[in-house]
């Protein structure tokens, strides 16, 4: 797969694609039908398949946040799997903020990109203040010499699939909700750092991974797998502030069952199963210990469940 950081790059024998255009932020069931019909189209016609999405999110670049459910790297590691040809990672800046939903059909779609068949999700919206849309592909597809395929996205319990809400869950701690949205654990990746080594003086040692780049999910308890050269443990976490200490800067706490390893200076992956509770502020260490053991035993029971994927 070859990646761009903008669409003037672009090799010409890419020219005249299947393209899937959209953030694709989280690469939920939503974007891997959308992304299925996209590349099973382009074999059968054989065309070259690529995914034009944007970084950061238009959304975050404009509110100056990051909230995105997938860092960059991990969601290009998931598109890997679509078997895309090339991906446009598209810098989205000031400049290219300011492009019209006219100008981007015509500049970059038709004159640079010359696409011949564009996939794009029910509520895609484009362009400046966000006023190129669905119908306004489909008004001016024939102008343009290429056809729209608009995927509408699938429901889960009556509920549409679609970032923001994911996003809501994340932060609502409805972690078992959000992984059947996406189809798979959701994930944050990072290095594990130099913690206050708090966990290894209770009897439970952790690898403290400071998450960037994404959105952060609720302060509490999670059951999570870690994953590290290819390799998966079984464990419970801690995203907060860890108050019965006083207050630090919240962080991720992961304590692996069983031997203690360590991933100091390592870069991990943090798959998160279950919500188990929220994070609390406790009298004294010792009533601390009393509840993690709690808190394992329910976190090896979630981690025994097989994932099912809905």
């Amino acid at each position: 797969m070859k990646i761009y950081n903008n669409t003037n790059s672009v090799n010409k024998k890419f020219l005249n694609s299947f393209l899937a255009i959209g953030n694709f932020d989280g690469i939920h069931l939503g974007h891997q039908a959308l992304l299925k019909k996209a590349y099973n189209f382009s074999r059968k016609f054989k065309k070259t398949f690529g995914i034009l999405t944007f970084d950061p999110l238009p959304k975050d670049f404009f509110s100056k946040t990051d909230n995105r459910i997938l860092n960059t790297n991990d969601k290009l590691d998931f598109i890997k799997k679509f078997r895309t040809d090339f991906i446009i990672k598209q810098n989205f800046n000031y400049n290219f903020s300011k492009i019209s939903h006219e100008n981007f059909v015509k500049n970059i779609l038709f004159n640079k990109l010359k696409v011949s068949n564009i996939f794009i999700g029910e509520d895609f919206k484009f362009g400046f203040k966000r006023k190129g849309d669905t119908s306004f592909l489909k008004k001016v597809s024939q102008k343009y010499n290429f056809k729209i395929f608009v995927i509408n996205f699938r429901k889960f319990k009556n509920q549409k699939i679609s970032s923001s809400k994911i996003r809501d869950l994340i932060q609502s701690g409805k972690i078992s909700l959000v992984n059947k949205m996406l189809g798979r654990p959701w994930l944050v990746s990072g290095m594990v750092i130099k913690g206050k080594k708090i966990g290894r003086r209770i009897g439970f040692p952790t690898a403290n991974i400071k998450i960037f780049n994404q959105i952060k999910p609720l302060f509490g308890v999670y059951a999570v797998k870690l994953i590290f050269n290819e390799r998966t443990y079984n464990g419970i976490a801690n995203y907060g502030v860890r108050p019965t200490f006083g207050k630090s800067e919240p962080v991720l706490e992961v304590n692996i069952f069983g031997k203690n390893h360590n991933f100091y200076n390592k870069n991990v992956k943090v798959l998160f199963i279950d919500f188990i509770r929220k994070e609390k502020k406790f009298e004294n260490s010792q009533m601390l210990i009393r509840q993690i053991k709690k808190d394992i035993k329910v976190a090896k029971i979630s981690l025994k469940k097989k994932y099912v994927r809905n």
